[in-house]
């Protein structure tokens, strides 16, 4: 039986570039909203020598996320799960983002972990965005909603994504607060799954130079200036980062957030702070 890597958000960016650093005796599946995306994403990998097949997804929706995981699992062993799918502020309102990146991210490790065995790895994409926010802003004692009351969960978290002024400002709000509950959600993962073999970890890029990341390179490009070398990242960068977190040989990653971005986060901080 052959192992099985399942990206969602794969059909781009740094999805498909984490593909790419794949073993290549693995099967991958790259899933993803649009079919044409998906089609082409896999012919490129196919090209490179790999096993390959697109699977549509919409990971809002946990019916979608489980026939996915059930796919996978009817082509081999699922052994690595890189939960890449995700919404920018640019590219869709406060819900939206919230039920893709937060609920989405429940849903993937939920019915994906009931499917996979010891020695396996979920890694959750975040974002460095998760860190902007003062912590006392943050809703913290709502993210466990996510699992017991999700449309209360999402009203709670639109409400406090509210106090921002103007719509991208408050999309932006939405997104940072689903990107720091990806962060807390997969360490909780990591402790639940921990006892089945299971890993799990999350990693939080910085702005990168994809589709996504260029859409928001002017609203959020003032990250770029914090970094160590003043740049976005490029999508092969962040696909080596990703592959080789999801790689089973790094068995003792596992709770914790691996922030790969450039060093913008502790350049805001502390190292590149502005001096009064």
């Amino acid at each position: 039986m052959k192992n099985v890597c399942v990206i969602t958000g794969g059909g781009s960016g740094m999805g498909l570039a984490a593909a790419k650093f794949m073993p290549k005796d693995k099967i991958i599946v790259l899933s993803g909203r649009t079919v044409a995306k998906l089609e082409k994403a896999v012919n490129e990998l196919k090209e490179l020598g790999y096993e390959a097949y697109p699977f549509a997804c919409d990971t809002s929706k946990r019916e979608s996320v489980k026939a996915l995981a059930q796919y996978c699992a009817s082509l081999g062993e699922i052994k690595n799960v890189i939960n890449c799918a995700g919404l920018s502020p640019a590219m869709a309102d406060q819900e939206k983002i919230l039920r893709v990146n937060a609920l989405g991210t429940v849903y993937v490790n939920q019915e994906f972990s009931a499917l996979m065995k010891p020695g396996s790895v979920i890694v959750d994409v975040s974002s460095n965005s998760a860190y902007i926010l003062p912590s006392f802003i943050i809703p913290k004692k709502a993210y466990a909603l996510a699992e017991t009351d999700e449309e209360g969960f999402v009203k709670k978290l639109i409400k406090r994504s509210n106090m921002a002024k103007g719509d991208y400002q408050r999309s932006g709000f939405a997104y940072s607060l689903s990107k720091n509950f990806v962060v807390w959600y997969a360490k909780k993962c990591a402790f639940e799954y921990g006892h089945k073999g299971i890993r799990v970890v999350s990693l939080s890029p910085g702005l990168i130079a994809t589709d996504m990341g260029n859409l928001e390179a002017k609203d959020g490009g003032m990250l770029i200036p914090m970094s160590c070398e003043e740049r976005m990242g490029k999508p092969e960068e962040l696909g080596f980062a990703i592959a080789t977190v999801a790689d089973e040989r790094n068995g003792y990653l596992a709770g914790v957030d691996v922030l790969c971005d450039g060093g913008s986060t502790n350049g805001m901080k502390e190292f590149k702070k502005k001096k009064k």
